[in-house]
């Protein structure tokens, strides 16, 4: 690791609600994430982000926050919070806690107390403009006395007016509050809202749907959010350690993104062209050119609570799963630091048939029952192949997890040396004694990536066919099976070798 921890950590993100239950009443909790943190240790990451644990209604699962400085009941207490960073550290795992700055709650005091010039609020009969909820529907709902307010996300989320300065205070007491309290970094929830263009101008279309998007609008990554992580940036740097900030921000190119990660902004933001990059050689090499080129701290990651597991993103079944275990080895080999979204390590698939009557995620509603939303990707993760939760609690969980999973339960991978968890295992502890130089791309094949970081080497066949390529002599690690012939490696598709030479 540099004294600058985050540059290269590898980050697990837990969804907290889906990690393990700690009081048996069938939703995760933190005293269910502080029985695990031993796994997270042995699995060999750097530090771990937690969801949010608000005091919230939970009208989407803890994103619509009321107090952010309390913990919500169904997640414990702010003892808990505390015993959880304590013996994060004593681990050596650092923390980081989500922050959710574009709204609030409809149950959040200042809302409750009617003190709109902290929000956004229109008068009149028509509505303000044809901005559309991420959500599904318009983004404006009007209050009893016929007024309009904004929410950008479900009409129980009021987007805040960061032109207010006592929102701009709140939220630079709120970061003291947690770094005070030991939190290593915040994870910045819809980090390129906040600011919305002067004036509110209508997009001029209703198929928005902007959350995953990479369009300009008027409502996201305008050039006012600097200066609100300037000010956020100075805050972080009076505390010792290193404390950080990465920012989930969905722009139009990576070099938008990086505007996010000047010297006195944030450190780190995620590296969604990444993620939505197809599995093929050259889109995935052009998003590690624009992102390396940018200057700027690379952060990689392939799935999160927001979008569908990249296991079924890249085929499903056997397929998929052997992608996953390529795609893993290829994001943990590149220079920067890398995101782990909780289950990826287990090979986890999206579940896709899940009952309509046990969808949570405002979504399903808002979009008239045509969304099924992204409650597929937050089934609760299984530790054991017996029991009615599969180990993640006493009692039965939130969503159903699916019979298959049983196979994929922790307890079950870890005495497979073939299994997907022994491959992250090993690829961590590979990926923490390696000592990496500059990052240099090597000849090679069209449909073949193959880079250099001085005396380390990757290669992954992205191809459908074998690849002969001169034998490397002894492999370090490879995602899957590979054939030796007369002086030759058979490198067949969706698989990766390292070595050093």
């Amino acid at each position: 690791m540099t004294h600058e921890w985050w540059r290269d950590a590898v980050i697990y993100q837990v969804y907290v609600r889906s990690f393990a239950d700690g009081d048996g009443d069938g939703v995760g909790d933190l005293p269910g994430v502080r029985s695990r943190l031993p796994y997270l240790a042995t699995l060999g990451v750097d530090a771990v982000w937690l969801t949010p644990f608000y005091a919230s209604p939970m009208a989407d699962g803890g994103y619509d926050v009321a107090d952010y400085r309390a913990v919500d009941p169904l997640f414990g207490s702010l003892s808990d919070a505390e015993g959880l960073i304590a013996d994060a550290h004593a681990l050596g795992l650092r923390v980081i806690v989500d922050i959710v700055p574009n709204h609030t709650s409809d149950r959040h005091e200042w809302f409750q107390a009617g003190l709109r010039d902290r929000y956004h609020f229109r008068t009149g009969e028509a509505i303000p403009n044809d901005w559309q909820s991420i959500f599904g529907g318009p983004a404006w709902s009007r209050t009893a006395d016929g007024d309009w307010y904004l929410h950008l996300f479900a009409p129980e989320q009021p987007d805040l007016n960061w032109d207010n300065a006592d929102v701009r205070a709140e939220f630079l007491d709120i970061l003291r509050f947690w770094l005070d309290l030991g939190v290593d970094g915040f994870r910045v929830d819809v980090a390129h809202g906040m600011v919305k263009a002067a004036g509110l101008p209508d997009v001029g279309r209703l198929d928005q749907n902007a959350m995953l998007g990479t369009d300009p609008l008027p409502y996201f990554d305008q050039d006012g959010v600097h200066e609100i992580y300037r000010s956020w940036r100075q805050v972080l740097d009076s505390y010792p350690d290193d404390r950080m900030a990465v920012a989930e921000a969905w722009t139009p190119s990576t070099e938008r993104t990086a505007r996010y990660l000047r010297p006195d902004e944030l450190h780190q933001a995620f590296n969604f062209h990444f993620l939505k990059a197809d599995w093929a050689a050259a889109p995935l090499r052009t998003v590690i050119d624009d992102t390396l080129a940018a200057g700027a701290p690379a952060t990689w990651v392939l799935s999160n609570h927001d979008v569908v597991r990249h296991v079924t993103r890249y085929g499903g079944g056997e397929v998929g799963r052997r992608r996953a275990r390529a795609a893993a080895m290829l994001m943990l080999a590149l220079p920067g630091s890398a995101y782990v979204y909780q289950g990826e390590e287990l090979g986890l698939p999206e579940v896709l048939n899940l009952p309509d009557e046990v969808l949570a995620d405002p979504v399903w509603e808002r979009s008239g029952r045509t969304d099924r939303g992204r409650d597929g990707c937050r089934v609760p993760l299984p530790w054991t192949s017996t029991g009615p939760s599969l180990g993640f609690g006493p009692s039965r969980p939130w969503l159903p997890q699916p019979e298959a999973w049983a196979k994929l339960a922790v307890s079950e991978q870890e005495t497979s040396p073939e299994s997907m968890l022994s491959l992250y295992r090993a690829a961590l502890r590979a990926r923490r004694r390696l000592a990496f130089g500059e990052f240099a791309w090597e000849g090679a094949e069209p449909d073949v990536l193959a880079f250099r970081r001085g005396a380390f080497h990757c290669v992954v066949n992205l191809g459908e066919s074998v690849v002969r390529m001169a034998d490397p002599g002894p492999v370090l690690l490879a995602s899957s099976y590979y054939g030796l012939e007369q002086g030759e490696v058979l490198l067949p598709p969706d698989t990766v070798l390292w070595w050093e030479a």
